[in-house]
């Protein structure tokens, strides 16, 4: 019994881009892009998002405010914003695309080459996806460490570090390739099995011509 059919790979193609989209959308709206605490003052936490500052004390415990002007950002804030949901527009549209190209799914089900081409769009929309999601949180953390080690600050002075929105920045970013990848997988196994399944055709139409001929 063979596990590793080529259903099999479209459902996982299907599941880890899903997961790669779930986790770039979270990320797009988290308030952890970069954090900062001062030694000076340790019980004030800060928090820093595409979309909001945050601010967390103990007393009082976490408080939001959205930024003022999307003029006033950085730059990078302002290219990472614009960048991410461009990667969710299109994560979401890999998957529109590539459903009807399943196995199992009635839609373009005599229509295999279409199925086909359904699937690799699919492939190249999600591998497109998550690069535009590796963009904007290596940019991000590029510039933070930048002005992390910028010897113009004073040493007292507090600085940004990475968030955890960082790391499942990443995380989802490569999940969206690996499925885009595993997408190809499933296409190229395909179309390994329909070559297999024409030459055992072919090879057994030959015997049979060939039993015909030592009967006559």
């Amino acid at each position: 019994m063979v596990l590793l059919t080529t259903k099999t790979m479209q459902r996982t193609a299907v599941f880890v881009t899903f997961g790669g989209l779930v986790t770039s959308l979270i990320t797009t709206f988290l308030p952890l892009w970069k954090t900062m605490n001062s030694d000076l003052n340790e019980v004030e936490n800060w928090y820093s998002g595409l979309w909001h500052m945050c601010l967390y004390t103990e007393e009082v415990g976490v408080q939001c405010k959205a930024y003022d002007s999307l003029l006033g950002l950085p730059l990078d804030l302002q290219i990472a914003r614009v960048l991410m949901l461009v990667s969710v527009c299109i994560g979401g549209l890999a998957l529109l695309v590539s459903l009807p190209g399943l196995n199992g799914v009635h839609m373009c089900s005599d229509q295999p080459g279409k199925r086909r081409r359904l699937l690799i769009l699919g492939g190249v929309l999600s591998w497109v996806s998550g690069l535009t999601t590796l963009a904007p949180v290596s940019i991000v953390a590029y510039t933070t460490v930048v002005e992390f080690w910028d010897a113009g600050f004073p040493d007292v002075m507090p600085r940004w570090e990475y968030g955890e929105a960082m790391f499942s920045g990443w995380f989802g970013g490569l999940a969206l390739i690996i499925g885009g990848t595993l997408f190809f997988v499933a296409v190229c196994m395909a179309d390994t099995h329909t070559h297999t399944v024409t030459n055992s055709s072919h090879a057994t139409h030959r015997t049979q011509h060939y039993r015909k001929t030592e009967v006559l």
